[in-house]
């Protein structure tokens, strides 16, 4: 009777698990027409899933829920409705059974910045023209104006825009930016009165900036269209972290001097907003290619030398969704970087070669090889937490075994071997019991997109402490919604310290380097001792996650 009341308990529990897995799909619009107009004009939307009838669903624009008045068509893939007179520029929104959908930028023409006219006597750097009005992530753009500085000393600002769980129409959020990126290769040029940028991955339809240290130009709107894809950066969590280096001083004579490179949490479209809480020391360079440089001169025997620091950054998920067929891959400055060879990523090497060839075989298309590359690595290598001993790139592909920093390093250099622009990310991961452990993932570059993340790792069942869920909260009943997951799509448990491997320079040319490998920041120099500094010891800490918030 036990055994009976056991299965049916069990089927009914399926029964549920299936009933609430199978919630309302979100709408999707996928163009709005006009993008700038007038408030009370009618604007038309194209898309999917709004439902055959209103009912109870609504659009939103910037906030605001037009009256019922105003719907003059809602079907299935179509919506006409009325901007509300008092309306201002901003996204829209389609809600539908309880869902929303993705988000479209609509402009009030009467409010869109326009470039400035006529004579400007001051420093503040001004925009006179953009061209084209629009692009693409990875597109060049030509800014005309003044004031700009015969040399960079300030950015290129385009907006930016994350899902939010949490709707409020009575709140409009101010807008946000992100800055043209460096590992881009973002500045072409920079002069007084001109700006070559590539626009940068992350960035949406909206207004442009320039900013230096005279101050921000008068924003100038720019489109952000005909992407081969969706980029959603979502569920947004707020860290709160702490890392420290402690120094003792065996045996010292003067002079000397110890270098320290310490990486801070590297900037981009996903993670973002990184403030520094506090520190116990000031660095010597506060950006040396990436990380802040700390001198510590003429040290003692017995002294103890402490830095601590504390950051606090946002954190987000990110979910892609990829037209392949819509995909144009070209030659450009930023596929010749990131295609290269090196120490770290031998993707010259005949055999890592051969086997991106063989993976690969006849496919042009760079996303289908990406996932090609993915899917053979997550199928044919046994990924664990850690190896006995470490393991070249070469003898992994022999052995089919890795660890997440070689597995990471793999899916970089066959990429690579196969022509796709790719960069290694180090970092952390955050397990749902708080721990943190290191860890490596990767991000491949499509043209007029921008960058696609992947977990080869946690793609192949890696798993650190309790973690047993996706990022969507439901139960992985096996490796295939890991492997389906984290080719495109991204986690918000993880902090990125280093997006490349960072190739530092020694200071001294008589100093002595120390390095640290498979530690959560990719860069060749950590420590550089100088003079007569005969023996210390040094201690990196973990990285300790002291505060966490969502929203």
């Amino acid at each position: 009777m036990k055994a009976g009341n056991s299965t049916l308990t069990f089927f009914i529990l399926i029964i549920i698990t299936l009933f609430l897995s199978c919630g309302p799909e979100a709408p999707v619009i996928s163009s709005i027409d006009p993008k700038i107009g007038r408030m009370g004009e009618v604007i038309t939307l194209t898309g999917s899933l709004f439902g055959e009838s209103r009912d109870e669903s609504y659009v939103t624009i910037a906030g605001i829920s037009p009256t019922n008045s105003s719907y003059q068509v809602w079907q299935d893939d179509l919506i006409v409705v009325r901007v509300p007179e008092l309306g201002e520029s901003g996204l829209v929104y389609v809600h539908a059974r309880g869902v929303k959908s993705n988000g479209v930028l609509f402009s009030n023409i009467n409010t869109v910045p326009r470039p400035a006219e006529g004579e400007d006597f001051s420093l503040v750097p001004r925009i006179t023209s953009i061209s084209p009005q629009s692009g693409v992530p990875g597109s060049v753009m030509v800014i005309s104006g003044s004031n700009f500085g015969a040399s960079r000393d300030g950015g290129v600002f385009f907006s930016w825009d994350f899902e939010s769980g949490v709707f409020n129409p009575y709140i409009i959020r101010e807008p946000e930016y992100i800055e043209v990126s460096e590992i881009e290769l973002g500045y072409e040029s920079w002069s007084a009165r001109e700006i070559r940028v590539r626009v940068p991955d992350g960035a949406i339809s909206g207004n442009i900036e320039v900013r230096t240290n005279n101050g921000r130009s008068r924003p100038v709107f720019f489109d952000v269209s005909d992407k081969p894809g969706s980029k959603v950066l979502k569920d947004k969590r707020i860290y709160t972290i702490t890392y420290s280096v402690d120094i003792r001083v065996l045996e010292a004579t003067r002079p000397n001097s110890l270098y320290l490179w310490i990486p801070k949490p590297v900037v981009s479209p996903a993670q973002r907003n990184i403030n520094l809480i506090s520190r116990s020391a000031e660095p010597y360079m506060e950006n040396y290619r990436g990380a802040s440089l700390y001198k510590l001169d003429n040290l003692g025997t017995g002294a103890n030398q402490f830095i601590n620091l504390s950051f606090r950054l946002e954190v987000y998920a990110v979910e892609t969704n990829i037209r392949p067929q819509s995909i144009r891959q070209e030659p450009s400055p930023l596929s010749a970087m990131y295609t290269q060879s090196s120490a770290l990523i031998p993707c010259d090497d005949p055999q890592i070669k051969s086997a991106a060839a063989s993976i690969t075989g006849r496919e042009q298309n760079p996303y289908l090889k990406s996932r090609m590359i993915y899917d053979w690595i997550t199928a044919n290598m046994q990924i664990t937490r850690s190896l006995p001993s470490q393991i070249s790139l070469i003898n992994a592909l022999a052995e089919r075994q890795a660890d997440p920093y070689t597995a990471m390093l793999l899916y970089t250099a066959l990429s690579r071997a196969a022509g796709i622009p790719c960069i290694p990310i180090a970092g952390i991961y955050l397990d749902r019991s708080g721990r943190t452990s290191r860890h490596y993932w990767a991000e491949f570059w499509i043209d007029g997109f921008g960058w696609v993340p992947v977990d080869p790792a946690m793609g192949a069942g890696v798993q650190y402490g309790n973690q047993n869920q996706n990022e969507e909260g439901a139960e992985q009943a096996d490796l295939s919604g890991y492997a389906d997951f984290y080719f495109g799509n991204l986690d918000n448990q993880r902090i990125a310290f280093s997006r490349g491997d960072l190739l530092l320079s020694q200071m001294e040319s008589k100093g002595r380097v120390v390095s640290h490998p498979q530690s959560y920041s990719l860069q060749n120099i950590w420590e550089e001792a100088v003079g007569g500094l005969e023996s210390y010891s040094s201690f990196w800490s973990d990285i300790s996650i002291s505060g966490v918030y969502s929203q």
